[in-house]
């Protein structure tokens, strides 16, 4: 487990989670869907767990996660920043890049 200084302990760890999810099994490269993940979790093995589950319960039924990391301050991206605010709220938010 990896451990990450996210700060004040009064303020919630906000992880953003990169990789690949597939609405078909055996789907190939060409039907990856990329997606980041933005959720507020205790640790990094929670917020893959969390991040898993919620990909599942959308409907994704494969999923790669390719690299995690901890948001220390807002966004300046308008997408992000909404998810964000709902990561801080508690909430899961998968942002998916389709064509």
């Amino acid at each position: 487990m990896t451990e990450f200084d996210s700060g004040p302990a009064d303020e919630p760890t906000i992880f953003i989670l990169v990789g690949r999810v597939w609405e078909q099994p055996g789907g190939g490269k060409d039907a990856a869907i990329p997606v980041n993940i933005i959720l507020q979790a205790a640790d990094d093995d929670s917020a893959v767990r969390i991040s898993l589950q919620t990909l599942s319960e959308e409907g994704y039924v494969e999923a790669e996660l390719d690299q995690i990391g901890v948001l220390t301050e807002e966004p300046d991206d308008p997408t992000y920043q909404s998810a964000y605010a709902d990561a801080l709220e508690g909430n899961v938010a998968v942002i998916a890049f389709r064509d």
